[in-house]
């Protein structure tokens, strides 16, 4: 547990949720319209989540040419072998269902003339099944749509369903017999009290926010993931940090402190546009036969290998044969973003390179939430469930959050919820210094990023291996803390897998050894040591998968 003040106070829930994107709202809905007492705990208010920035859409089969087996084996093959191959055909079977309870909430997709869901293409799909809502603003659609069925459902005296905003989860409970009972809270007063709970559901989002260039919000600081290993819950596959592509770059110099990362969605590539160098040569033709619409960890990893051939700091998405009309119909806001940072995609490429974007791993868990930790339960980003492998197909992951926070809560509501046991305090974590923020980003960015090697990841280790300490628990330092820990837990990860699959790349093991098709899980040890376990893959039965370049 992290070092701080004794609880100044004490409630009691039946389930307390943890985040407001997706997969905590649709899970907090559902168990309140099921009549179970819950709880969201949110660290600003609830529209401050991953959910809300997400550009890219939702996952499904619609068309009459498209089916489960094809969106499985898209997902599949862009998880490099790492998939659990039943919790993706649940993914594909339900993610139809999943959307449809979200628009019966007022969610409102993009349609054609003929008043079908127009279908966008994205990297790594065999067919047109991407949702869009307002072109680029997916995320934002199913985030209100969820906040205001939270805050009706918060307001209606029949609903047991409590907003707790400003809100921060501080750690995870335990007992006597190492179950989770509820979580340790700081309020925004900076009071620290204890809310108890039958159950918790970690559903905190991701880390992005360890690298210097993220997609992600200020809030995806990794606060679930640290609170699980923290309580004794194993994380899986830490490794596996998708980076972006086509992440909006601007020089240093004009760049905004607090300016947020620009992501230019995949969606993009899927209209036509496409990579090209300071010369104007293009950058994917010949190197995957999806060329600009190769799965994420491909493209990445060419740009990469490209900047460094080149000496170049960044590349370019070329989208001019949009023109204005296309631009403002299909991606109205990153047009607005591109234009406010002085940059113009109808007249000129976009400058870009790869960002932090998706943990694909995250605390080990099932598509119905259930972690190893007795009491604790983990959806959406937050999770590791083998659904998107070592590396995530495009635009599987609110579909995923939907999923399974409806799955929880189902789970749930099938059983009474034990009685919160008397929690007890575990070994101290000391706490970070946030002073360190900058230093943090040029480790992971520096040795932690789309390309690794050995004596770069010794290095990071090193440099995380003693952070400054801090004295005050406060935002700052419950930020730096999670993410020096995330930070911690990757680059050992990364450290032990000498391969290169999905979205882990080592340029000193290029290649895919099918040794290492298994899980890798880590758990806390003395002293907040990183003990690191493996575990196989079970067969797939009708595909043979490596890394998908």
């Amino acid at each position: 547990m992290l070092a701080g003040p004794a609880p100044a106070w004490r409630r009691t829930t039946g389930v307390l949720v943890v985040g407001s994107g997706a997969a905590g709202l649709t899970a907090a809905l559902r168990l309140a319209e099921c009549g179970i007492e819950t709880v969201v705990l949110t660290r600003a208010d609830l529209l401050d989540s991953c959910t809300d920035w997400a550009q890219g859409g939702l996952a499904a089969v619609w068309a009459g040419d498209d089916t489960p087996d094809l969106h499985r084996h898209d997902t599949l093959v862009a998880g490099a072998g790492l998939c659990e191959d039943n919790a993706v055909r649940t993914l594909v079977a339900e993610a139809p269902r999943a959307i449809r309870r979200l628009v019966a909430r007022g969610a409102d997709f993009d349609r054609g003339p003929d008043g079908a869901y127009d279908l966008h293409l994205e990297g790594g799909h065999a067919a047109r099944r991407i949702l869009h809502a307002g072109g680029d603003a997916t995320g934002h659609e199913v985030a209100l749509t969820l906040a205001r069925a939270a805050v009706r459902a918060d307001a209606d005296p029949d609903l047991p369903l409590t907003i707790a905003a400003d809100a921060r989860a501080v750690d995870v409970l335990t007992d006597a017999a190492g179950a989770a009972c509820g979580v340790r809270v700081r309020t925004a007063d900076g009071t620290v009290g204890d809310w108890l709970a039958g159950a918790v559901v970690l559903a905190s989002g991701g880390i992005g926010q360890a690298w210097g260039l993220t997609t992600n919000p200020p809030v995806a600081t990794g606060d679930g993931q640290a609170m699980a290993w923290r309580a004794g819950a194993a994380l899986r596959d830490m490794e596996f940090v998708q980076f972006h592509p086509t992440v909006l770059w601007l020089d240093p110099a004009d760049r905004v402190p607090g300016d947020r990362g620009v992501l230019i969605s995949e969606a993009v590539r899927g209209e036509g546009a496409v990579l090209v160098d300071d010369r104007g040569e293009r950058v994917m033709a010949g190197h995957h036969p999806l060329a600009d619409l190769a799965p994420r960890d491909v493209v990445s990893a060419q740009m990469q290998a490209h900047m460094a051939t080149r000496g170049a700091t960044h590349l370019f998405l070329d989208a001019r044969h949009l023109g204005a009309d296309g631009w403002q119909k299909r991606f109205p806001s990153i047009l607005a973003l591109c234009r406010e940072r002085g940059i113009d995609p109808v007249s000129a490429p976009i400058p870009v390179r790869p960002g932090a974007h998706y943990l694909c791993g995250g605390i080990e868990a099932d598509l119905d939430g259930r972690t190893g930790l007795p009491g604790l339960y983990a959806v959406g980003e937050v999770a590791g469930t083998g659904v998107q492998g070592a590396n995530r197909l495009a635009s599987n992951s609110i579909t995923e959050g939907l999923v399974a926070g409806h799955r929880v809560a189902a789970l749930l509501a099938r059983r009474p919820l034990p009685t919160p046991g008397e929690p007890v305090e575990r070994p101290r974590v000391p706490l970070a210094d946030p002073a360190a923020r900058t230093d943090l980003h040029e480790v992971m960015d520096g040795s932690v990023g789309v390309l690794r090697d050995a004596p770069g990841l010794t290095a990071a280790l090193a440099a995380l291996d003693t952070p400054p300490n801090a004295v005050r628990l406060d935002d700052d330092t419950l930020d730096q803390t999670n993410l020096h820990t995330v930070a911690r837990l990757v680059a050992t990860a990364a450290a032990a897998r000498t391969e290169s699959r999905g979205c882990h790349r080592r340029a000193d093991h290029p290649g895919t050894d099918d040794s290492w098709r298994r899980h890798l899980s880590l758990t806390i040890g003395p002293a907040a040591s990183i003990l690191v376990a493996d575990e196989p893959m079970p067969s797939t039965d009708d595909l043979t998968l490596g890394v998908s370049a």
